[in-house]
């Protein structure tokens, strides 16, 4: 199988290209060539999406399979898609559960209402870029077009750093704020499943929520896991939500995965999946996720810059900010 990956460095993109390289696939990358590596016997070809001819490297090849991360303007994913017809068997486009319109009701499955985005739109937030894009692939490829929109993807090669947070927390040891409840269910995809379901040639063409059942895990296998695989001398404190958000601290950002029961943002956490479950997904053990995180994590010494992409403020809370907060809760 030929696969071609629009991107290919940065963390989705890159486990794509491992998961294909593994599996014995004939890879090609595309992307400017400013960030990453891609492993050892990967065609790389050079080209900017955003510039006038930039996508001449790419005419005369031809693919099973094109995967696309893209998450700029959703013009420059409409020109990509159309400047591939005939010479592509599938088209698999990566888009996320931002494109939803708040509000959002949990178990909201793929037909909720999605922001207002055009096809053609030259700037757009984050959610109107992904949402135009799929649009625009749509325009081009129909019903045959994969749309997976992920969830909160976690993994070795994370690049946002919300599990590393808490990895590098727990390994520092002493009193760890845990925010509870313990059994609060987690819904989360790791890069390497996300990976295996872009690439399955037997998915059917549509439009998929692709991330884990809720309550695949849960905040403390998450945190147990962490204590387990690093061997800090952690004690996890686990803290009353409502204690917690007394205090200022905010989900998700602060402390990062965790989004407690009736937060407005808990949709996140809680999509209906049965699509994509139907289709094929399969999710791997919160502890192999933790683990092979950590294992990545210490190798290569920090999180990595986004490929391409404007860095982020840092996630995870403050030291001290963590201490008054446990200094104060019951």
């Amino acid at each position: 199988m030929r696969l071609l990956v629009l991107g290919g460095t940065g963390f989705v993109g890159g486990a794509t290209v491992t998961e294909a390289v593994r599996g014995g696939w004939s890879v090609t990358v595309f992307n400017r060539g400013r960030h990453g590596t891609a492993p050892a016997g990967v065609e790389r070809l050079r080209g900017d999406r955003t510039a006038p001819g930039g996508l001449a490297a790419l005419a005369g090849g031809e693919w099973d399979v094109v995967v696309d991360t893209w998450d700029g303007v959703p013009r420059v994913a409409g020109e990509s898609a159309r400047a591939l017809v005939g010479r592509v068997g599938r088209y698999v486009y990566v888009s996320s559960g931002s494109v939803y319109a708040e509000p959002v009701e949990p178990g909201s499955a793929e037909d909720a209402p999605v922001v207002d985005a055009a096809p053609d739109a030259d700037e757009a937030d984050y959610p109107s870029n992904k949402a135009g894009a799929e649009r625009a692939v749509r325009e081009v490829y129909g019903k045959s077009a994969v749309i997976a929109r992920a969830g909160l993807i976690l993994g070795p090669g994370e690049d946002i750093g919300r599990l590393p947070w808490w990895l590098q927390r727990v390994a520092r040891g002493g009193d760890v704020l845990a925010p509870g409840p313990a059994d609060l269910p987690l819904q989360y995809i790791d890069a390497r499943d996300l990976a295996a379901f872009l690439l399955d040639p037997v998915v059917p063409g549509g439009t998929y929520n692709v991330v884990s059942r809720t309550g695949h895990a849960t905040m403390g296998d998450l945190l147990d896991a962490a204590v387990e695989v690093t061997g800090a001398d952690a004690r996890l404190r686990w803290t009353d939500p409502e204690a917690i958000l007394a205090a200022g601290v905010e989900p998700w950002n602060d402390l990062p995965i965790w989004i407690p029961a009736g937060h407005p943002y808990r949709w996140l956490q809680e999509r209906d999946v049965s699509r994509a479950y139907a289709a094929g997904l399969t999710c791997r053990p919160v502890a192999e996720t933790v683990a092979d995180t950590w294992t990545w994590l210490r190798a290569v010494g920090a999180v990595p810059p986004r490929a391409g992409r404007p860095q982020r403020a840092p996630v995870g809370l403050d030291p001290a900010r963590e201490e008054a907060v446990l200094a104060s809760a019951p």
